[in-house]
C-alpha cells in the first residue's frame, strides 16, 4: 500500500507537533505546516495526498484557505475545528473539504477518517500531479505528453515503450522524492486499486527502470538521473521543470 504523505495545517505548535508524530507512527508521512505560505511551499515541492486542515489559523481563515486551494486542485483535505455547529460544517463542505472533524477528537477516530478519505481518493493516483501539466524539461531533456515525444539533449527523438513512458512520467511528476517500488506499481496500475506489489512485480518494476535508463542515461550502471535510494526504491535525482501546453 502506498505510505501516504499528509500536511498537518495548524497555528498551535503543540498540537500540530502531536498529530504529525502520531501520524508518523500509524504508517503516514506527515509534515507540519502553521499558515497558507507553508501550506503552498510544501505542495509546490512534492507530493501530497490529505491536507489536515485546521479552521481557525490565527489571523488566517482554514475556509478561505480551503476555497482558495480548491480552485487549483483538488487535493483531499479534511477540516478540523472547535467549531461544531451543522452551519459551521456546511460552511466547510461549501467550499471543497472532503470531511470535517470537530475538536476534540479520538485520534484513533480521526486516522479512521483519513483513511477512509484516501481510499475514496485513491482512483486518482496519489503519485500524479493534480494539475496536469503537458511538458517536461529536465537535464537538458525535453517531454511533451501530449504528443509522446522525448526528445534528448542533442535533439533527437527518444522512443519509449508505454509502460517506460508511464514510468517516466510518474517519476517526472515526483522529482527529487524517493518512491517505493508499491508506489511507482501504482501509478503504473500494475495493482489495480493501489494494492501491494508482488515481489514478482516488483522485479517486473526493477527490469522496466533498467529499461529506461538504457534509453536516457549517458551511462545506465552509473545513473545520474534515476538512481537508486537504497532501502526505499528509485529517486529521480534532477530539477525539473513542468509548463502548461498551448
Amino acid at each position: 500500500m502506498t505510505i501516504p504523505r499528509l500536511l498537518v495545517v495548524d497555528d498551535d505548535a503543540e498540537l500540530r507537533q502531536m498529530l504529525t508524530m502520531f501520524l508518523q507512527q500509524n504508517g503516514c508521512i506527515a509534515l507540519p505546516a502553521g499558515n497558507e505560505a507553508e501550506i503552498r511551499k510544501h505542495l509546490a515541492s512534492g507530493r501530497i495526498d490529505l491536507i489536515l486542515l485546521d479552521v481557525m489559523l490565527g489571523d488566517e481563515s482554514g475556509v478561505e484557505i480551503c476555497a482558495r486551494l480548491r480552485e487549483e486542485q483538488s487535493v483531499p483535505i479534511i477540516m478540523v475545528s472547535a467549531l461544531s455547529a451543522d452551519s459551521d460544517r456546511m460552511a466547510g463542505y461549501a467550499v471543497g473539504a472532503d470531511d470535517y472533524i470537530a475538536k476534540p477528537f479520538n485520534t484513533d477516530l480521526l486516522l479512521a477518517r483519513i483513511r477512509a478519505v484516501l481510499a475514496r481518493a485513491r482512483r486518482t493516483s496519489s503519485l500524479a500531479h493534480r494539475r496536469q501539466k503537458a511538458t517536461f524539461r529536465f537535464a537538458g531533456w525535453y517531454y511533451d505528453s501530449k504528443r509522446d515525444e522525448v526528445i534528448s539533449p542533442e535533439g533527437y527523438q527518444v522512443s519509449l515503450s508505454r509502460r517506460e513512458t508511464m514510468l517516466l512520467r510518474a517519476l517526472l511528476a515526483n522529482a527529487r522524492i524517493p518512491l517505493t517500488r508499491q508506489e511507482i506499481s501504482v501509478a503504473l496500475d500494475v495493482t489495480g486499486e493501489g494494492e501491494k506489489a508482488s515481489d514478482a512485480e516488483g522485479r517486473a518494476i526493477d527490469v522496466l527502470v533498467g529499461r529506461l535508463r538504457a534509453k536516457i542515461e549517458k551511462d545506465p550502471k552509473a545513473p545520474e538521473m534515476l538512481r537508486t535510494e537504497r532501502g526505499v526504491g528509485y529517486v529521480f535525482a534532477v530539477d525539473v521543470v513542468a509548463e502548461d501546453g498551448q
